[in-house]
């Protein structure tokens, strides 16, 4: 007997994915992510004109004094069209990409924790857009309020338009992941490796790992660090009150399913 249908027999009599069967589900998840993202992106090809001009440029003509964009390469415009299409469907198929994820590693889970998956992928998305809102209205218009107005007034700021699309994009990630710190506390916390009591030991190194995090996530500006650092070590104290919470509620069910007598 070949050793495909002897993987085939072994998934089939103990109902778990052979080796072959976890390829296969891969490559449809990753077919059903990237669909997701084509989808996304022809959304947002559609409303491109409004998102550039009401959105992306919003920030820098905002400043006082407005800074100026400008585009240094004949496909320059072209090529930030392109860009702003993928990052934006990529977000907007956020959801998606997490559900396809989590429908991957469904099957290694028990299923006291399967039922977790639509909220892990609800609280994901969540939490990202958050951190995206939170760079969009506070992060971004902060540091470019005070470039417009640092150095002197001889030198007139003109920004590339590349240099700007990577400033928003960096910025907008870096904030979106560390927005994840909750999620990830929670799915830690589940699984048993996080305990609140570990956080709270460490809670003063984890200040200065937030901070390096924070310098390492954002463009080498202060500004920016600083912006960034404060709600990191504010969502390590949110992550403590989470991780509390997903022990205490995975000892009342412990006790309910095996009770003491």
């Amino acid at each position: 007997m070949s050793d495909i249908e002897d993987l085939k027999i072994e998934s089939n009599e103990y109902g778990e994915m052979g080796f072959l069967d976890h390829l296969e589900e891969l490559r449809w998840r990753i077919i059903k992510s990237v669909i997701g993202v084509i989808v996304a992106g022809i959304v947002i090809a559609i409303f491109i004109e409004p998102l550039v001009n009401n959105v992306l440029m919003k920030p820098a003509m905002n400043t006082s004094p407005p800074m100026k964009i400008i585009n240094l390469k004949p496909i320059g415009q072209f090529t930030m069209y392109m860009e702003v299409i993928i990052y934006a469907a990529i977000v907007l198929s956020l959801p998606n990409l997490v559900f396809q994820l989590w429908k991957f590693i469904e099957p290694a889970l028990k299923p006291a924790e399967r039922k977790f998956v639509w909220w892990i992928v609800i609280f994901t998305s969540v939490c990202f857009i958050i951190g995206i809102l939170f760079a969009y209205f506070i992060m971004i218009p902060t540091s470019l309020g005070f470039f417009a107005t640092f150095g002197t007034s001889l030198i007139e700021n003109q920004i590339s338009i590349e240099e700007y699309l990577k400033f928003v994009v960096s910025i907008s990630i870096a904030s979106g992941i560390v927005f994840e710190l909750p999620m990830l506390s929670f799915f830690l916390s589940k699984i048993g490796i996080l305990k609140p009591e570990y956080m709270r030991k460490y809670r003063k190194h984890a200040i200065v790992i937030n901070v390096i995090i924070g310098a390492l996530l954002t463009p080498p500006d202060v500004i920016s660090q600083i912006i960034l650092s404060v709600p990191l070590i504010i969502l390590y104290e949110v992550s403590i009150i989470i991780s509390q919470y997903s022990q205490k509620k995975e000892e009342y069910i412990d006790s309910n399913l095996n009770p003491t007598v």
